[in-house]
């Protein structure tokens, strides 16, 4: 082998060419050897400083579709798979055997798995693992013995690598774009991740000296997380390859073109598999199949290049500012979120000198007979106040403000399967009216419904007991929402008056008249209220006094002022719209008649992204994934969005690529504006259907979990409880329906 001089990026080793295409394969080198399948069923061996004789393996009866090198106990191991065999050969023993002139034979420890797409081996002790559609196959690498079958991915396993400091631990990863860490010997999930990303996840490399590990997708990411000793695994960073590549290809250019080994002289152009290692001298080896070709190449990388080209990367990158849902800089001085409503000095009271008080003498009390009535032998004209309904006054004593969990779990337990299992059921109203809205409060133990009756009703969480009745509308209501602090919930109506209520009283706090509202919500915890209103998004500063004056009982304290007011950027009136109010968030999503959805940037007061027709049809429901305060997610998990559009179905977004991730289409939706949620631990999403059922779908699959049947009439609205596992559905036909899990799953 000639030497590679610092002048040399890197140099073929040598170019095989193969009977069939291999881009599909999981190649395998080490520092010694590399593996080349040859005629589907066989497999070569070569040595990386001796291109000569290579070793070849017999024994498979089906088309090699994986392989993997080892160390285990000093020895090194080749293990193969096709859909009939995995086999563990002993390298130098095959040698030996060659030698006595004997066929190199190795030992079967796995029988008719299926296609194998990867296989990894424990270096710490004797254990395969073989991944085969949506399971991963533990196997005894010393005889034939399955060992378990890890299953709970929803789409096929494209890697799975053994921990290298800890034998117990295995992590997996799918095209479900989720990976999971599992307990080996027991077969238990210890972590699981949230959806990642569009795009599968491929590949999956630990980083030992740091106690962390690396997973990329099929569109250039990675994600770094750390691997603590409790399990529960942090983001460490992130990276885009694609939008690096982009940035620094002028850089890249930059650099002189080899004198040997250019890319004019490699065998492939494009590579599609490939494995790496240390090879001599401390550079790097990697074997790479091409991906319209039959040519597998191992180039052998100069390290001292490869240090200097990272040198300058690292030394030219800055970090690329990506749209997220969770804000990743401070707030900006001209940002429309700075805005503060202006406190009032209190009027200066009169004062009365004594020049004044001279003047003033003392009258008698004389009753006029002449003054006309103030109107009490009169019949009124109209009512000034209305009657106070069944509110519950609310207490202010140290108990109520503890938190009280009867009822509730301190934590939401997210290993929960979705509920399914009929709980209550109850009319809102004797007579049939929609059930336009729903929304829990935070801490899950109150529900505000609004009704196409222009009614707003206040129901315990369990929908014990009769509910608090609030009417200030004279037309249906058709948005409701809880502040985050719970302390006030709004209704919004097309008459149109935007109303904020206490649960304390009947009449609302703050009343406003504006423009018809298409809905409207808190925003920033609480600071703003943000309304949409034909084409435009308001931002609200406001101020609730919960005051009363006996006799000026019809005075309003509590005042609002607009604070801000953006546009859609083609001017189309806006369908629906969607903003996290739970925790601090610059992003809103709108949704326009032409059927695009524009994400609205609060950090800059402009619009950041928009995605042109989401849909056929104009979206009629928009909403994210805010999780829960009773569970938590990973926080790329909160930049998943819901897009509903009649006749189209239901599609899941990512907001950092605004691409659709999913489409959900076993529901029935083609006149009705059905409503989707996610629950509070990300996994499942509810939605209505015209078929008088609910569906719930999983995350990470298209297909539905369960049909929620025996409901009377269009399910239009579903709701989950963030702090205990119910969902919560609501019909055209005004009746109301709790679902629990299954009771087994039950605490």
């Amino acid at each position: 082998m000639a030497a590679v001089t610092s002048e040399q990026y890197f140099v073929e080793r040598f170019a095989v060419t193969c009977n069939n295409p291999v881009s599909h394969l999981q190649l395998t080198c080490c520092p010694t050897h590399c593996a080349v399948p040859w005629q589907g069923k066989n497999i070569k061996i070569y040595e990386n400083n001796n291109l000569e004789s290579p070793l070849e393996l017999t024994g498979h009866h089906s088309e090699v579709s994986a392989m993997v090198f080892g160390t285990v106990s000093d020895r090194l191991i080749l293990c193969s798979a096709s859909e009939d065999y995995v086999i563990v050969w002993d390298i130098y023993r095959c040698y030996r055997q060659i030698k006595e002139g004997v066929i190199a034979s190795g030992r079967v420890v796995g029988t008719l798995l299926g296609r194998v797409v990867h296989l990894s081996l424990c270096p710490l002790s004797w254990k395969v693992a073989a991944c085969s559609g949506s399971r991963v196959v533990l196997l005894n690498a010393e005889k034939e013995e399955v060992l378990g079958v890890l299953k709970a991915h929803l789409g096929p396993v494209t890697a799975s690598e053994f921990c290298p400091w800890d034998a117990n631990l295995l992590i997996s990863i799918s095209e479900d774009r989720t990976f999971k860490m599992w307990d080996v010997k027991k077969g238990d999930i210890l972590f699981e991740s949230a959806v990642l990303s569009a795009y599968p996840l491929l590949s999956l490399f630990f980083l030992e000296q740091n106690s962390q590990f690396i997973t990329g997708s099929g569109d250039g990411q990675l994600w770094c997380y750390t691997l603590p000793v409790d399990h529960k695994c942090r983001l460490v960073t992130k990276l885009d390859l694609s939008k690096l590549e982009q940035k620094h290809e002028r850089n890249l250019r930059k650099i002189n073109p080899p004198q040997n080994g250019t890319h004019g002289d490699l065998s492939i152009s494009i590579a599609e598999s490939w494995a790496i290692t240390h090879g001599h001298g401390g550079n790097m080896c990697c074997l790479v199949s091409s991906l319209f070709g039959n040519s597998v190449v191992l180039f052998e990388v100069n390290s001292a290049w490869l240090d200097k080209l990272c040198f300058r990367m690292a030394k030219s990158f800055s970090v690329e500012e990506h749209l997220s849902v969770v804000p990743s800089s401070p707030l900006m001085t001209m940002s429309p979120l700075n805005a503060e409503l202006a406190k009032q000095d209190p009027k200066p009271q009169r004062k009365i000198g004594v020049s004044c008080q001279k003047t003033v003498k003392d009258q008698a009390l004389v009753f006029h007979t002449q003054v006309k009535s103030s109107g009490y032998n009169a019949a009124p004209h109209r009512t000034m106040f209305r009657p106070k309904t069944n509110v519950k006054k609310k207490t202010h004593s140290a108990s109520t403000t503890t938190t009280n969990t009867k009822g509730l779990l301190n934590e939401y337990p997210s290993h929960f399967e979705a509920p399914s299992v009929p709980y209550n059921r109850l009319m809102v109203s004797t007579t049939p009216t929609t059930v336009n809205s729903l929304q829990y409060s935070g801490d899950g133990k109150q529900l505000v419904c609004g009704l196409g009756d222009s009614s707003v009703l206040l129901y315990n969480s369990p929908l014990t007991g009769n509910p608090a009745v609030y009417t200030g509308h004279s037309k249906a209501v058709n948005t409701v929402c809880w502040s985050h602090s719970r302390r006030w919930f709004m209704s919004t109506c097309e008459d149109p008056t935007l109303c904020i209520w206490t649960a304390s009283a009947s009449e609302p706090v703050l009343t406003m008249f504006t423009k018809p509202i298409r809905t409207a919500q808190f925003y920033y915890l609480d600071k703003f209220l943000l309304l949409a209103s034909g084409s435009n998004l308001m931002l609200y500063l406001y101020h609730l006094d919960t005051t009363r004056d006996d006799i000026k009982r019809y005075t309003q304290r509590s005042k609002s002022k607009l604070a801000s007011k953006l546009s859609m950027k083609s001017g189309t009136d806006i369908t629906s719209m969607s903003a996290i109010n739970d925790f601090y968030s610059y992003i809103i999503l709108a949704a326009g008649a032409d059927r695009t959805i524009q994400v609205f940037d609060m950090n800059q007061g402009c619009i950041a992204t928009q995605i042109p027709d989401a849909h056929s049809r104009a979206v009629h429901h928009l909403t994210q994934n805010k999780g829960s305060s009773f569970c938590s997610q990973a926080l790329e998990s909160y930049n998943l969005f819901l897009s509903s559009a009649i006749t189209d179905g239901l599609k899941l977004w990512d907001l950092r690529t605004a691409r659709c991730v999913r489409r959900y289409e076993s529901h029935v939706n083609r006149c009705h504006n059905c409503t989707a949620a996610f629950s509070p631990c990300g996994r499942f999403i509810a939605t209505g259907s015209e078929d008088h059922c609910a569906y719930i779908y999983d995350t990470r699959s298209s297909n539905f979990l369960h049909k929620l049947q025996r409901h009377s009439e269009t399910v239009l609205n579903v709701a989950f409880n963030p702090a205990n596992p119910e969902l919560l559905t609501g019909t055209l036909d005004g009746k109301l329906a709790l679902f629990h899990p299954a009771e087994s799953l039950l605490p």
